[in-house]
């Protein structure tokens, strides 16, 4: 005999968990996000800076915005753009929006959710789009690509910026029970994202001009921040190795795994909040690109 409405209960249940878990992981992406924008904001501003624009640009698109880290460096540096901010969580862009009012840009900022693997919204005919490390994250970025070069003005650039890789915090010879223990969770962290995102690391190069571009620039951006004494490096580090520790731990060795539990474990004495030796080691890859209609 079945019992449908506790199948029913049951199947509640567990859409309602995955809703909690799916939330749960915004709000975590979304911390990190904000603490990339604030312990990088230097380096972004100077990526907004670089970008090589026949004219200041009136309207942007941000692609994968996130919380807004690339949005508010465009705004700061274009005073008279308007940005649409593209992202696939509602999350994200209503904290934009929110950071929006408080800095007096909320008519500046249009956002638009959307997931565009999908079918792509009207984002209207941009002089300048922005793609910071969301192209990798697409199923489909040469599709992608062709589809930016067919909505920018005549003339407009793309900005595609991607990362080398995961930040490193700690010196080589930390944590001193496990020397060398990030770089293997950040290997073991490459293994696992390379069946995932077979694009992330790629040379965006070629693909841009296969896409109908002209690359017109490309720049590397090392950072390197001693954060010693910045309370914001730590809470990065922090947030930054438990969203490793997510996707690997069933790869560690148990040593590792104890070790990276202890670095992570905020009330314990081997605490990263307590290390005053971290800093924030990472590189950045930029390429402009000429639109070539």
């Amino acid at each position: 005999m079945s019992h449908p409405h506790a199948n029913a209960t049951h199947h509640d249940a567990a859409h309602d968990h995955q809703h909690d878990r799916d939330h749960q992981h915004d709000r975590d992406q979304a911390e990190i996000l904000e603490l990339d924008a604030e312990v990088l904001a230097e380096h972004i501003a100077s990526i907004a800076a670089w970008l090589p624009v026949t004219a200041a640009p009136r309207e942007i698109v941000d692609l994968g915005c996130g919380t807004g880290a690339g949005t508010f460096a465009l705004l700061n540096h274009f005073p008279g753009a308007r940005v649409t901010a593209v992202d696939s969580s509602v999350g994200h862009l209503q904290r934009l929006e929110e950071k929006a009012r408080a800095v007096g840009a909320a008519e500046r900022v249009r956002t638009v959710q959307a997931d565009l693997d999908a079918d792509w919204p009207d984002l209207g005919t941009p002089d300048l789009v922005w793609a910071s490390a969301s192209m990798h994250h697409m199923a489909d970025p040469d599709r992608a690509l062709r589809r930016i070069n067919e909505i920018l003005a005549p003339g407009g650039l793309l900005a595609v910026v991607e990362l080398a890789g995961f930040p490193r915090f700690l010196p080589e010879n930390a944590p001193e029970d496990r020397p060398g223990l990030e770089e293997r969770c950040h290997a073991a962290s490459e293994r696992r994202h390379a069946e995932h995102l077979p694009h992330r690391g790629a040379d965006w190069g070629p693909k841009l001009t296969a896409a109908g571009f002209t690359v017109v620039g490309e720049r590397g951006v090392t950072v390197d921040i001693e954060g010693s004494r910045d309370e914001a490096v730590g809470r990065y580090a922090l947030g930054s190795l438990r969203r490793i520790r997510g996707g690997i731990a069933e790869t560690l060795a148990a040593e590792d795994l104890s070790a990276l539990d202890r670095l992570l474990d905020t009330e314990g004495p081997g605490s990263i909040l307590r290390r005053d030796d971290l800093a924030v080691r990472t590189e950045r890859t930029v390429w402009a690109a000429r639109s070539g209609t």
